[in-house]
């Protein structure tokens, strides 16, 4: 394996953000994705406004609090909160803009909810990264003003394009639209109402280009301080490719320890049986039988330790018929009862299909043998460029990230492929495992 620090190369979209936003891929959509564009302003406005009136209500509660140190768990709160806020701004111009923009984050290790947001440690970590700052720079200072802007500009260019269209049915029924270029016109004759018709219409031509403009405008930004930096990316490449390195070792010593207190030890056996069967043959020839009946149950012995050895490194079912071939022979093995979902057009990439299958695997293992769980339930399904695999059981709960457990083992998995996974597992449950891996088309 390579040793070369890996480096961020951009894609050709990340390169030129904005003009591939205002490029031929942009504008030539049509109206579905004007009214996608439109939504995205609209509910921009709403979320913006909300959003900052309630960060400038917390913040400044806090810090007025802060000398009765009541308003240091507020403002530990409200840092969280900002984070996701933020998770939602991505998920916002990822559904509806079908722009993907990477968490940006350290990761920081915590158990329970409470822990994530208020342990000292946590709050720390949080505070001293950059990414964090970058969002309440964003979500204060640049998103409000932008969607106020972005909205009013939106709004104006669908009523006048709407309003001028509408003026030879004005005309008919005897209401004519007043105009006002410096002095006021009423709109009264039929060529000035078809005039206007025909200006309305080329608006309304326009309308996808002034609406990707608009969100292009927003996607910049969006990309510019919500995303991962240069540095960042380069620094979590590098974890990355250290925690597959270590990941790989890993598995190839669980995979010769498996081999040697296993098969190897079996083929052992199997060898001194057939030995002392051949020395017995011709003086003992009924004792010979019994080792070779016995060497032979020690050979399918062995075979099926393989073969399960082999099915844990990459099930054969798996690339021959596809991931849900490959789920539907694991839930026939589950000793609880579990129900398939997977909605997927077409197959992922083998390291996203692997990846998928063993996330799928640990979950419902963990779910048997720890959570006392009585039913699963498995969704796997592609939205824009994400394909999202998630377990959820009816367990007990308490599931939790634990230096050389299982589920540690999958999050440093998935990272590898630049994905993320998130466990949620409250006291009494239930459980749910969901990984989000890139799948782009």
């Amino acid at each position: 394996m390579s040793s070369t620090a890996p480096t961020a190369t951009p894609s050709r979209e990340q390169r030129r953000p904005l003009r591939g936003r205002l490029g031929r891929g942009r504008f030539h959509r049509g109206w579905r994705q004007a009214l996608a564009d439109t939504a995205y302003i609209l509910s921009g406005f709403a979320l913006a406004t909300a959003w900052w009136v309630l960060l400038v209500t917390l913040i400044s509660l806090g810090a007025g609090m802060a000398v009765t140190l009541v308003g240091l768990p507020i403002l530990a709160a409200t840092i969280y909160l900002w984070t996701k806020i933020a998770e939602t701004e991505r998920w916002r111009a990822r559904g509806l803009l079908g722009l993907e923009v990477a968490s940006p984050y350290r990761p920081i290790e915590a158990g329970s909810l409470l822990a994530r947001v208020f342990a000292p440690r946590v709050v720390w970590e949080r505070m001293k990264d950059p990414a964090v700052w970058r969002d309440l720079v964003y979500l204060l200072l640049v998103f409000f003003p932008l969607a106020i802007a972005t909205f009013c500009i939106a709004l104006t260019a669908w009523a006048v394009a709407v309003g001028l269209v509408a003026q030879p049915f004005y005309y008919w029924t005897g209401a004519g639209l007043w105009l006002q270029f410096g002095a006021t016109h009423r709109i009264d004759t039929l060529p000035e109402a078809l005039a206007s018709f025909v200006l309305g219409v080329a608006l309304l031509v326009a309308l996808p280009w002034i609406l990707g403009l608009l969100v292009a405008v927003h996607g910049w930004t969006v990309r510019a301080l919500l995303g991962p930096r240069s540095s960042e990316r380069v620094e979590q490449l590098t974890r990355q490719r250290t925690e597959a390195v270590d990941a790989a070792v890993a598995e190839r010593r669980r995979i010769e320890r498996d081999l040697h207190d296993g098969a190897q030890q079996r083929l052992t056996a199997l060898a001194m049986d057939l030995g002392r069967a051949r020395a017995k043959l011709d003086s003992d020839p009924e004792a010979a039988r019994e080792l070779v009946e016995q060497a032979h149950e020690e050979a399918k012995q062995a075979l099926a330790e393989l073969r399960n050895l082999a099915r844990g490194i990459h099930p054969a079912i798996l690339t021959d018929r596809g991931l849900d071939a490959a789920l539907s022979a694991l839930a026939a093995k589950s000793p609880v009862p579990v129900e398939i979902s997977v909605e997927i057009p077409e197959r992922p990439s083998p390291a996203i299909e692997s990846t998928a299958y063993f996330v799928v695997a640990e979950a419902l293992t963990n779910a048997a043998k720890h959570g006392a769980a009585t039913r699963l339930r498995v969704r796997v399904w592609k939205h824009g460029g994400t394909l999202i695999v998630e377990v959820h059981d009816d367990g007990l709960g308490g599931a939790r990230l634990e230096p050389g457990g299982g589920l540690e083992g999958l999050t440093t998995r998935v990272a590898t492929v630049d994905g993320t996974l998130s466990i949620s597992s409250p006291e009494g449950g239930p459980t749910i495992v969901r990984a989000e891996l890139p799948c782009a088309s």
